[in-house]
């Protein structure tokens, strides 16, 4: 079978590795990078370290307003297809890249696979929300990583096609987690003891689009006083340059981490402070306990027996409960 894979963003990188190993084995996987994650940091150092194969396409498509990166990535995505002509098209997750590789798909009438199905914060102001509803109900397989995935898509009726097959992302920290203790040198380099420190990550528009969520981030930094490391996405170190704000001493800013060196960093955080959905995924993987700086979360498992607890961004305990 060929099958034509979409990916563009950080968490559909690490998604990928483990299910592009066992598909190239039996199948003729054709690999697109839409480069919605387009520098070092933020794309090649996963497909480097991830043993990911060098993707057959990379669009270039790059940032832009919704409806542009969206459209940009329709249009070159469906002149892909037109020339493979392949069987099935699998996308990842919940990004623009998901929807147009789905819409591209649909309108060609290839079939469509979705890796992370059914997943649902019932916020429709999250466009990611948007994007996972309009792709499970024009998708004709839908991989589900828990019962709960698999119930929320059962509400809105959509049964047939629908696989109850655990999180890929379990998959890709198992097989890495032994080879980031072993290469990984991030707690060297940093000076950092184990559980004497906690993560931060922040790259949701709720937050970097709000001065005043920013400032209560980084007043509830400075209130902790604890070591803080913060590997700063593109999108919020523009803001934070926009605003002018200036973080305590006791907040160490980085450019963003490969997965080895963040999956040993994270590992080693006496807590975890995100707003990702996938950082919040792997906290709970690994046993650390997570602040989650949102409202809502689409992974309403790692709220069971407190190992993760929503606070929002405006007033924000961010010590919570966890």
């Amino acid at each position: 079978m060929k099958i034509v894979s979409i990916v563009g963003a950080r968490p559909q990188f690490i998604k990928c590795a483990p299910l592009s190993r066992e598909l190239r084995k039996v199948h003729h996987e054709i690999l697109v990078h839409t480069g919605q994650h387009y520098d070092h940091d933020m794309s090649d150092i996963f497909f480097e370290e991830l043993n990911i194969p060098k993707p057959d396409y990379n669009l270039g498509i790059g940032s832009g307003s919704h409806g542009e990166q969206t459209g940009k990535m329709l249009t070159e995505i469906e002149k892909v297809l037109l020339k493979e002509k392949p069987d099935l098209v699998l996308v990842y997750g919940d990004t623009n890249s998901t929807l147009a590789g789905a819409l591209a798909a649909v309108k060609l009438h290839i079939r469509v696979a979705h890796v992370e199905a059914g997943l649902r914060s019932f916020d429709r102001n999250m466009p990611e929300e948007i994007n996972r509803v309009l792709t499970d109900h024009i998708s004709d397989i839908l991989f589900c990583p828990t019962q709960t995935a698999v119930d929320n898509l059962s509400k809105e009726g959509i049964t047939q096609g629908v696989h109850l097959v655990g999180d890929v992302m379990l998959d890709a920290l198992e097989y890495n987690k032994t080879v980031a203790e072993k290469k990984s040198k991030i707690l060297e380099v940093l000076g950092l003891k184990k559980d004497k420190y906690l993560v931060i990550t922040i790259h949701r528009p709720s937050n970097t689009d709000s001065r005043e969520n920013l400032n209560n981030i980084i007043k509830a930094l400075r209130e902790i006083g604890e070591a803080v490391v913060f590997p700063v996405h593109p999108r919020t170190k523009k803001f934070l340059q926009e605003y002018g704000l200036d973080f305590p001493a006791n907040v160490r800013l980085m450019d963003p981490l490969g997965y080895l060196d963040m999956l040993k960093l994270m590992a080693g955080a006496r807590k975890i402070l995100t707003d990702s959905g996938g950082i919040q995924k792997e906290a709970y993987m690994l046993g650390v306990p997570c602040v989650t700086l949102r409202e809502n979360t689409e992974w309403v498992e790692t709220l069971e027996g407190g190992w993760n607890v929503l606070v929002g961004g405006a007033g924000i305990d961010i010590m919570g409960e966890a």
